[in-house]
């Protein structure tokens, strides 16, 4: 919201709030500033509601009232205001109903065009096993790794056991379909199994167990083309943790602990790697049918192989973000960046194009 260009573009912020709803959003950046607390959307007198149509419908918000029953719930529409049309929608969402296609089925529905990947992509890079199978597919190096539904895990856990145990530890046990490095745990040992594969599944009904791989883990941000002109890739970054050799970079690092870490920009992994991690990060990209922006992120093992580890269609845009960062460093200014993605979106569309 700092860095848009208020001279092209007026802001309407809407936020969702922990049941669902959708409310005005806060207008001041000041007090989205992430801390020690962070910071949550509240209140909200009137539902803001996007409806399907051609994309010359507005934006509206209602408010309800109540019957006076027992329950007090809202039953009736007081009122119905216009917020006014949209041009384009930046939805800065992570995890699911965010960067899982289903926000993006919406905005579809409604004719806005919208910055970021659409719904296929969205969805499959939300779903680290499906992922892995489209980018295999693709002919582009994975870590091993195995799937575990709660239907397979209720019904039979010692043979998901006996064939998780066929990978090599240290292993990472994670949600499917979390983000933010929610619910994930490195298990060195086969005693710690079944504990990890329960605390995933507090956080998505599917979770992939996977080869921890030996090397650097490196990012690279991709940003559309114009026209026909093919994605572009950024200068590949790695993030280095002051923490613990068995520790990662988990939501606390991401979002409220960020002195702990620092980026180095470029990776100091050589001009073969990076040109390496640079064309395996497009390529993954045109996989999924990417538009907009995606970061990719690898593995470059001490061989000098490049696996993807997985793919971002919505990476984080706040300051200590590697997204911008890539960029910043790769020549393009965040104010820049933002603009450009909403240039992208405008000159996409919806629909088949």
């Amino acid at each position: 919201m700092r860095a848009i260009d208020r001279e092209r573009f007026d802001v309407l912020p809407i936020g969702i709030r922990r049941d669902g709803m959708w409310v005005l959003g806060e207008s001041d950046p000041e007090r989205l500033v992430l801390g020690e607390q962070m910071p949550e959307v509240r209140g909200g007198s009137e539902q803001v509601v996007i409806p399907p149509g051609d994309g010359s419908q507005p934006v509206l918000a209602l408010s309800y009232g109540s019957d006076g029953g027992a329950d007090g719930a809202a039953d009736s529409v007081l009122s119905v205001r216009s917020l006014g049309r949209v041009d384009v929608a930046f939805p800065l969402l992570h995890g699911p109903f965010g960067e899982d296609g289903t926000i993006q089925g919406a905005l579809e529905m409604a004719n806005i065009p919208y910055a970021g990947c659409g719904v296929f992509a969205s969805a499959a890079g939300m779903d680290k096993h499906y992922m892995k199978i489209v980018l295999e597919h693709a002919g582009i190096p994975v870590s091993p790794y195995c799937a575990v539904t709660s239907n397979q895990w209720q019904r039979d856990p010692q043979t998901v056991l006996t064939e998780a145990q066929k990978l090599h530890f240290p292993l990472y046990v994670k949600p499917a379909r979390a983000g933010s490095s929610l619910g994930i745990t490195r298990v060195d040992a086969p005693a710690k199994l079944a504990q990890a594969i329960e605390a995933a599944h507090e956080f998505d009904p599917k979770v992939l167990i996977e080869e921890e791989i030996r090397g650097q883990e490196v990012e690279c941000a991709v940003l559309g083309g114009h026209g026909a002109q093919r994605p572009r890739a950024s200068l590949p970054g790695r993030i280095v943790l002051d923490a613990p050799a068995d520790a990662f970079y988990d939501f606390s690092h991401k979002y409220i602990d960020t002195a702990a870490l620092t980026m180095q920009i470029p990776a100091e992994i050589g001009a073969d790697a990076t040109s390496a991690v640079q064309e395996t990060a497009v390529r993954a990209f045109e996989a999924f049918g990417c538009e907009g922006l995606t970061r990719v992120d690898c593995f470059v093992t001490e061989r000098g192989d490049v696996l993807v580890n997985e793919i971002n269609t919505m990476p984080g845009f706040t300051p200590f973000s590697m997204y911008p960062a890539l960029w910043e460093k790769s020549g393009i200014p965040y104010t820049e960046l933002v603009n450009e993605l909403l240039m992208l979106a405008l000159e996409r569309g919806t629909g088949l194009h």
